[in-house]
């Protein structure tokens, strides 16, 4: 769930709450408990079914098929964004001569090779890199400390209220997203009673620590940069790693955080990857390899369409903003509510 949300997230938050945004994080991250707890649930009534399985039974087959095609188009035009996104942030910052072809399609290529493996394997895979990314974020963190500034945050909660609201609604986005691919993969998770009370359990624990380290960001970069500058640097991060310093010995450690970022990219891209191929198989019944190559060839067609920051970063705010989040917000809880509805009457 931690995903690509670190690099901007501070940004994301400081440009509507101000010098507040970061207070803002875990309010927003939280809202994924209960979105997770009504996926969970629908479990144990609809087992190895997906949410669109699940909403063509209780919607019909026509709007369940055409929440499917939204579901579909969220996730293909979400993975080639992020996909494009790759080749921006390593060719600005650490090689710029490189072609962006060549991050392009390395990135495709382990997306494609790790989805190919099976969702256990790729599950493995964020396993392995997940302790990586938090200990690459606490380092930094930690080697930033002594450059924070006092007083940046003061004062604390001077215009009330309303910028921790602002910002939380941009940070929902971050959760809807990852709302999508719950949807598509309790198809494969069991479905007795206890292990059904392990996964909402694990459900809370993961947005916790995901809001958590992303408060921490947003914290630390309005410390060290203060509001207006961590509005401008939309990957204030690496300018973080770009600063540190150990024993005057080792600095400018920003390719130890882009390492990990790419693995966290991967991992993002990859379940959007799957998304994409839980959508065509449910909706139009296509299924085999030649699909999930097609899907991949139309990140790749995406990602060359749109190459570029701030417009590439614009881009995927409005897509997370005015796509996702309306269509995730509204599709879990009408069809939670529906299902229960309809269990209740008997149907």
């Amino acid at each position: 769930m931690l995903g690509t949300t670190f690099l901007p997230v501070a940004s994301i938050v400081a440009l509507v709450g101000g010098r507040d945004g970061w207070m803002s994080v875990m309010p927003g991250f939280a809202l994924g408990i209960p979105y997770s707890l009504m996926v969970l649930s629908l479990m144990k009534y609809y087992p190895r079914k997906n949410l669109l399985q699940i909403s063509e039974e209780a919607f019909g087959r026509w709007i369940g098929k055409l929440i499917g095609i939204i579901y579909l188009l969220c996730a293909i035009y979400l993975g080639g964004l992020l996909l494009g996104q790759v080749g921006d942030i390593y060719q600005t910052s650490i090689m710029p001569q490189t072609p962006l072809w060549i991050f392009f399609l390395g990135g495709i290529i382990l997306v494609l090779y790790l989805t190919r493996s099976g969702i256990e394997v790729f599950a493995r895979f964020s396993e392995i890199t997940f302790p990586l990314i938090v200990v690459a974020i606490l380092l930094n963190v930690g080697l930033s400390i002594p450059r924070i500034e006092q007083g940046e945050l003061l004062p604390i909660l001077g215009e009330g209220l309303m910028p921790i609201f602002k910002g939380s609604l941009k940070v929902i986005p971050f959760v809807m997203t990852y709302i999508l691919f719950l949807a598509g993969i309790i198809a494969y998770l069991p479905t007795d009673k206890k292990a059904i009370g392990q996964l909402k359990t694990g459900a809370w624990k993961v947005i916790f620590w995901a809001g958590m380290l992303d408060t921490l960001i947003a914290l630390i970069q309005m410390l060290v940069f203060g509001p207006a500058e961590t509005i401008r640097l939309v990957y204030g991060l690496l300018a973080l790693g770009k600063m540190v310093e150990v024993s005057r010995t080792v600095s400018g450690v920003e390719s130890l955080f882009l390492g990990v970022w790419f693995a966290a990219a991967v991992i993002k891209i990859g379940s959007l990857l799957f998304v994409a191929i839980w959508g065509l198989e449910s909706v139009f019944g296509m299924k085999g390899v030649r699909w999930k190559h097609l899907t991949a060839v139309v990140f790749l067609g995406i990602a060359f369409k749109n190459v570029r920051a701030p417009s590439l970063i614009t881009e995927i705010g409005l897509v997370d903003e005015y796509l996702i989040m309306p269509f995730v917000s509204l599709w879990i809880p009408v069809l939670w509510g529906v299902t229960r509805w309809k269990r209740g009457a008997g149907n």
